[in-house]
Parts: C-alpha cells; structure tokens; sequence
C-alpha cells in the first residue's frame, strides 16, 4: 500500500512539472502594423511616422477579428504611432480594449537617417548600386533568390547614407533582440502565455533573419504575424514568418 501511494505522489509530481513547463512557454505574436500614407506612396518610413490608411485600418481590424481565439496576457507596441494605433485597433476588434499596451523605443522601425520620407527608390537604388547591381529591383530580385541577405542590404543603406543616422543591421537586430528577450522573460515569469507585439517590417526581418531556420527572402505583410515560442529551457523557436492566415480568418468572421 505505502509503495502505491509513494507511486501516486512520483506521478502527481511528474505531471505537476510537465503541466508547469508547457505554462511556461511564451508565444509572441510580432505583428506588422497595418499600412500607412508613406506605404501607400511608396516612400521610406522608418522612425518617421504617418497615419494608417483606411486599408491600413481594416486589416489591422482583420487580425483583431482572427485573433479572437486567443488569449494575450501582455500587447506591446513600439512607441510610433502606427504601431499604436494598430495593436490599439487590433484589441478593439478582439473586444479586450480594456488591456494596456507597453510601448518601447526597441522596437522601432529601421532608421533610415537623410532617407526618411524620401520615395523608395531614391533610396533603393544607390544601395544596390553600392552593393553592384544595376538597379533596385536586381537586388530585391537575388534576395528573394538568396542570392543576398537582409544584413548585407542594411548594412548598404547605412553605408551610402550621409549623416551618420541610419541603422545598420547589427543595431537593429541588438536592440529588438533585447525587447524580445525582457518581454519573453516578464511573461515567463507570470506563467506564460501569449504576448502580442506591434512592431515594422525589416525591424522584424532583422530580428528572425539569424534565428529562423533559413534567412529572410522577402518582405512581410501589414498585420502579418510572425510566431515566436520562448521554451522554458530558454531557447527561442520561430514557428511562422509573415503569417497571414489570421488576418484572413478576420475577413470570414461575423461582425
């Protein structure tokens, strides 16, 4: 009799830890936020800011409508008011409009320095010149072929920019890995859970670029999601990148 009771406790405690370490485990949802004037003209956008368009505020209200289903225990945004306004909309939809968004520098777009607000190519295409292609759409061209990395174009723009300003790839990466790393942290220690983070594209590209399992090839999505999973062993895992089955699972939502 002591044995099988000396048996149960082993397996009470067996399951006790199993159930802790899956609760453990952080899920972060970094989201693009949703599409903007400067997108829509087609001109940089990194640390300068403008409005979501009405598209931009649709898909934002999309994802909010896909996300339905899962619960978040912390939003955060980075503190531009794109990615405000879309974790903002993203919980309106999702009816938990109650929930306080956390903003952080860290997770700002790129800075592109003199670049900003100036129309794509003009920026585009020295970068690829620089990097000895005849034009901007080579370059995009060998990327989405692997032909080149997202580290190698960064690194370009910040090397023909003149003021000194722009972001190179290492900055970027260091400092968002670092908001990624204190959220993650925070979380796994109330539990785990789902966390949702409003962050920009080629901040999240840089990011993911080294830590998924084959380079970034291409840009991601407005109110796309990329998956993280921070285990309780402490490794980072990406499950998805620029994922936007959510964002279409809002579409066939009912109001």
């Amino acid at each position: 009799m002591k044995n099988i009771i000396k048996l149960a406790s082993i397996l009470v405690l067996f399951t006790s830890s199993i159930v802790q370490t899956v609760a453990a485990d952080v899920n972060l949802y970094f989201t693009r936020h949703g599409k903007t004037m400067f997108n829509t003209a087609q001109r940089v956008q990194g640390w300068s800011d403008t409005p979501l368009t009405k598209p931009g505020i649709e898909v934002a209200q999309y994802l909010g409508k896909g996300l339905r289903g899962t619960d978040f225990i912390a939003v955060y945004s980075s503190d531009l008011g794109r990615a405000r306004e879309t974790a903002r909309l993203v919980l309106e939809a999702k009816g938990e409009e109650r929930i306080s968004i956390i903003e952080s520098k860290n997770l700002r777009e790129t800075c592109f320095g003199l670049y900003e607000g100036d129309l794509d190519p003009n920026m585009w295409t020295p970068a690829a010149q620089y990097l000895g292609y005849n034009s901007d759409k080579e370059l995009m061209a060998d990327l989405a072929a692997g032909n080149i990395t997202l580290d190698k174009m960064m690194d370009a723009i910040a090397a023909i920019e003149k003021s000194g300003e722009a972001e190179n790839y290492n900055t970027v990466k260091k400092r968002m890995t670092l908001a990624m790393e204190q959220i993650a942290k925070s979380a796994q220690a109330k539990g785990g859970g789902n966390v949702l983070i409003v962050s920009h594209g080629m901040a999240i590209m840089a990011l993911v670029n080294d830590i998924a399992d084959s380079p970034v090839r291409e840009g991601l999505g407005n109110a796309s999601v990329t998956k993280i999973r921070y285990t309780d062993d402490g490794k980072f895992i990406v499950e998805s990148i620029g994922d936007m089955s959510y964002v279409e699972k809002g579409k066939q939502a009912k109001k």
